[in-house]
Parts: C-alpha cells; sequence; structure tokens
C-alpha cells in the first residue's frame, strides 16, 4: 500500500483517522501501531513477522544494554544488535547481489556454479534496518534512554507514515513524542495541507514526468538522438525529485495530523552551489544520519586531510550500496563521494568564485549526470546513454506532446523557485508564518481542490510509480 494508491487514500487513511481522533489519548498509540502493522502487512504480509521479531530481539538487548555498568557488556551488546541488523539486511538485500557476482567469476573458470533461490527484498528494509541501528546507538551514546514499552519501540519502528521511505529519523529525535504528545486542531489541518501537497507533487508533477522517463530510458540506446537523450535524463531527475520529496511531504503531514513533529527532508536541493551544500539539501536525514552514525566514527574532520577525503568517499560509496544492490548504485555512489573530495581539495573554491547562477547550473549538471547511473541498471549501458547526451545526434522527427512540456515547465519553475530571495521569503511565508482564519480558508480550499485533482489522476491513469519504494 502506497500513499498515493485509492485504497491509502479513501480507504485506509478516512478510516484510520475517523478511529484515531476518536479514542482516548491513552489508546491513541495501540491505533497506530494497529494501524502500521495492518499497513505494512497489506504489501509484504510475511515480512512482517520478520519486523516484529527483530524488534522484540533489539527491544530486550537494548534494556539489557542500558542497565548494566559493564562496558564491555555494552559494547558487546551493542555489537550483537548492530551485527544482527546489519545482518539482515546484506541478506535480504544483498545477497543476491553477492551471489550473482561470485557466479559470474566463477564462469571464467568452470562451468559450475552456486544455486541460490532468488530473495524478495522486504518492503523498506533499509529504512527500518538504519531506526533499529540509531536506537541501540542512541542508547549506548546515552544520548537518550530507552523506552520501557516494548509496544512503544515498535511504534517507533513501524510507524506507517515513515516506515516504507522516510524520513530517516533518529530515535532521540522522536522518543519523547511517542509517550507524551498531543495533536491540535491547527496540527490536523496543516498536516492535511502538507499531505494534500506531498500528494500533488507525487501524482501530477512526478507521474507526467515518470511516463516520459520510461519511454526513453526504455528505449533503443543506439538510434537515440540527443534531444530525447537529455529530454529523458532531465525527465527523471524531476521525477525523482518530485516522487521523493512529494512522499516525503505526505509523511511528514501525516505525522503532523497526529503530533508527530518529523524531521525535514528535502530543501530546495536543485538550487545547490556545489555538490556539498547539495547533500545538505536533498535527502537531508539519510545525510544527517551517515554523518552521525559513520563519518564521525570514522573520525571525522578529526583526521589527516588524506584520511578525510578518504572518509568522505567511503560513505559515499556506503550510500550508494545503501541505495540498492547494482554496481550502477555503486558507481553512483562514487561518483558524488568524488565530487566532494574535489570541492573539498579545490573545485569548491572555484564555483564560490563564479557567481552563485553558473554554480548552481554546473550543480544541477553534474547531479543529472548522475541520476543516469541511478536509473539505469547495467553501467555499461549508463555511458552507452550519456554517449548518446553528447552525441549531437539529431532527428528532425523528435516532438514531445503540449501537455509534457507544460509540466516540465512546472517542474522547473518549482525546483527553482527559491533560487533568489524573493522566492525563498515566499516559501518561508508558506511553511513558518502562522495560520490566520482567513489564511486556513484559503489553503484549506486549495488543499482540497489539490486533494481532487490527485485522485482524479490517480484513476484516469494506471500508472503510478513510487521509487524510493523498492528501497
Amino acid at each position: 500500500m502506497v500513499f498515493s494508491s485509492i485504497v491509502f487514500l479513501l480507504y485506509f487513511l478516512p478510516l484510520f483517522m475517523l478511529v484515531y481522533f476518536s479514542v482516548d489519548r491513552k489508546y491513541k498509540n495501540a491505533v497506530i501501531l494497529l494501524g502500521s502493522i495492518f499497513f505494512y502487512a497489506w504489501g509484504a504480509p510475511k515480512f512482517i513477522f520478520v519486523i516484529l521479531g527483530t524488534t522484540l530481539l533489539d527491544f530486550y538487548l537494548v534494556t539489557w544494554m542500558d542497565r548494566t555498568a559493564s562496558e564491555t557488556k555494552r559494547k558487546l551488546m551493542l555489537t550483537l544488535s548492530v551485527s544482527v541488523n546489519i545482518g539482515l539486511l546484506f541478506y535480504f538485500k544483498y545477497s543476491n547481489f553477492f551471489i550473482e557476482n561470485v557466479n559470474q567469476a566463477l564462469s571464467v573458470f568452470t562451468d559450475k556454479q552456486i544455486h541460490w533461490t532468488k530473495l524478495v527484498l522486504p518492503i523498506g528494509i533499509s529504512f527500518y534496518t538504519f531506526e533499529t541501528i540509531t536506537y541501540v546507538v542512541d542508547v549506548y551514546r546515552r544520548v537518550h534512554k530507552p523506552l520501557t514499552k516494548f509496544w512503544d519501540y515498535q511504534l517507533y519502528i513501524i510507524l506507517f507514515p515513515k516506515l516504507i521511505a522516510g524520513p530517516i529519523i533518529r530515535y532521540h529525535e522522536l522518543a519523547d513524542q511517542i509517550t507524551d504528545r498531543t495533536e491540535s486542531t491547527d496540527d490536523r489541518l496543516t498536516g492535511f495541507y502538507r499531505f494534500a501537497l506531498g500528494l500533488g507533487k507525487k501524482v501530477l508533477i512526478a507521474n507526467q514526468m515518470g511516463a516520459v522517463a520510461d519511454a526513453i530510458f526504455g528505449g533503443d540506446y543506439a538510434q537515440m538522438d540527443t534531444l530525447t537523450a537529455w529530454v529523458g535524463s532531465l525527465a527523471y531527475t524531476f521525477q525523482i525529485y518530485f516522487d521523493f520529496s512529494g512522499y516525503s511531504d505526505m509523511a511528514i503531514g501525516l505525522g503532523r495530523m497526529m503530533g508527530f513533529r518529523f524531521p525535514e527532508n528535502f530543501n530546495n536541493p536543485y538550487t545547490s552551489r556545489s555538490i556539498t551544500e547539495f547533500w545538505r539539501r536533498w535527502h537531508m536525514t539519510l545525510g544527517n544520519w551517515m554523518r552521525n552514525y559513520l563519518y564521525i566514527p570514522l573520525g571525522g574532520n578529526r583526521v589527516s586531510t588524506g584520511r578525510l577525503y578518504f572518509n568522505l568517499w567511503l560513505v559515499f560509496l556506503a550510500s550508494g550500496l545503501w541505495h540498492g544492490a547494482s554496481w550502477s548504485f555503486v558507481f553512483w555512489g562514487a561518483y558524488h563521494g568524488f565530487f566532494l573530495v574535489i570541492e573539498r581539495a579545490f573545485l569548491g573554491k572555484a564555483l564560490d568564485r563564479i557567481g552563485k547562477v553558473p554554480a548552481m547550473l554546473i550543480t544541477f549538471f553534474i547531479v543529472n549526470i548522475g541520476w543516469v547511473f541511478f536509473r539505469i541498471e547495467h553501467i555499461r549501458d549508463a555511458f552507452r546513454y550519456i554517449g548518446r547526451m553528447f552525441s549531437l545526434h539529431s532527428n528532425a522527427a523528435t516532438t514531445f506532446d503540449v501537455e509534457f512540456l507544460t509540466w516540465f515547465a512546472i517542474a522547473v519553475l518549482f525546483s527553482f523557485f527559491a533560487a533568489n530571495r524573493w522566492g525563498q521569503r515566499l516559501q518561508d511565508a508558506v511553511y513558518l508564518d502562522p495560520y490566520t482564519r482567513r489564511r486556513h480558508l484559503l489553503v484549506w480550499s486549495s488543499s482540497i481542490l489539490l486533494f481532487v485533482l490527485s485522485v482524479s489522476s490517480i484513476t484516469s491513469s494506471g500508472f503510478n510509480p513510487f521509487i524510493y519504494f523498492r528501497f
């Protein structure tokens, strides 16, 4: 079940909210937990038991770790918990990839192959694995006390608004909200506004971009002209942004309706003037996780220059592998890590000198090329596609319909809307200014219209993918 499905929008969500707002405060967490279990089991009924089982083990390991005074035992339990979760992630997400590569290597020397039943990837495993790790590490570091009730911990892990595709919420950011929170009428309304905005971004923009991107990337690269190749890469660049940021908006909005405050996950990433800035604005909760639980333990900035460059590159190599089990994802992570390193070394100063707009365009160009590797499964095909982008091959018959061009212009407008001071101030006013009664009425009307248009689009089109759903 995804947020942009009719089942979720017209059946699950209204029924869930009706029950949640009707029950006494002491039963609200139970309603969320039951709703979250049903939500996950709808799409992956077998794997719900994997989540329930591993969270039970983690809860008691962390509880015992917190109670013991022995540092040796604390480290042992920390290692055991992290190993179980990383092992689970590796087994489900990377074992197929590992076996395939071993078999390819064996094929050079022998006809023998390792026989392996391919595993189905549990939905959202990368996200809830990272959150189980942040729980044990935050408690080990004494950043926050562990939860005293197993069902509260289960709720933290399986909370359905952020379960499938984030935001990745560190334990100490949500712990107190699980046990003590309230939701006001203003929370419910502003949460719905944010949800409707995210739904519109996903359904009305990302889907339009995705339909064209899929058609182009699914074509014959050898016959592709330069314009078509660029349109495909740009369509995907805008699809993945509006798809994922739209999902994050919906997750934040749903959480707000229940009284939760989730961290922001996007901040106009395509207006960045460097790759370093891009990663401060794109999937910010993943960046924060990587910094706090991988980069800093590796030494952070407190190391030699050479080691710092290696740490940066290694973190983004891991980030690429986290996104998917293929060499294309690994290359995509290494690609971004490479630009982060050379920005630290010399490129960052050059980008600062050339001015805001040129630096922004260069950064966008680098990101756009990177998304080709993210989109195409095999590296060789990705390089072939990029070759067509720079082949200068033209085809007079290449045209694109007015509807796509209209939505493409809208995608460009909203991607770069906050690139200037006026746009940033207007955006801040929309998100940060307090809501008066008149403003509520205006935004409520706009949100209802956006919701109706989105539902109408879903029912009239069978094309409704969710990119990060598979991670």
